[in-house]
């Protein structure tokens, strides 16, 4: 079991008076201790209802988020995770420009060993767009490139 001293700066999980955020904000973020640092294992959050809006139209645009990360000392919490995905459904950008903001936030909060972010948005006009941000540390830039080269070569929903 977690101590107290382990769980400082959770403050969102468990708590039942929090606000939904209206604008971006990634100091919603916040991490706890990564208990098996010396292990390379890899986690996963599948967030199929992000919302954002087109900067040009401040229509709505629909996505299906994937990041996955190898931890370092730090993780995220789930929770503020959510909420930070939340914050994103007032602000104005493109698909591309979410995926590497998340991705970039992400390994700025963490600093992992590797970092992975993939978007597939509902189509617009016709066209569906799945942009993918990943990034590795010293260790890890076989992985990083392996990954990204097969993004090309697979069919990009898998």
């Amino acid at each position: 079991m977690r101590t107290e001293k382990e769980l400082e700066g959770v403050s969102l999980l468990g708590n039942q008076n929090v606000k939904y955020p209206v604008d971006y904000n990634p100091g919603l973020l916040e991490t706890f201790e990564n208990k098996h640092p010396e292990n390379e294992y890899v986690v996963t959050f599948d967030c199929p209802e992000f919302t954002t809006l087109c900067p040009k139209t401040g229509q709505p645009d629909f996505g299906h988020i994937y990041i996955s990360y190898i931890p370092s000392e730090r993780m995220v919490e789930s929770k503020s995770l959510k909420l930070y995905l939340f914050s994103f459904r007032n602000h104005g950008d493109f698909h591309e420009d979410c995926i590497n903001i998340i991705m970039k936030d992400l390994k700025k909060l963490m600093k992992p060993k590797y970092i992975e972010v993939k978007g597939i948005f509902m189509p617009r006009g016709g066209i569906s767009i799945y942009p993918f941000a990943n990034w590795g540390d010293e260790n890890h830039k076989d992985l990083e490139r392996t990954r990204r080269c097969g993004i090309f070569s697979s069919n990009t929903r898998g």
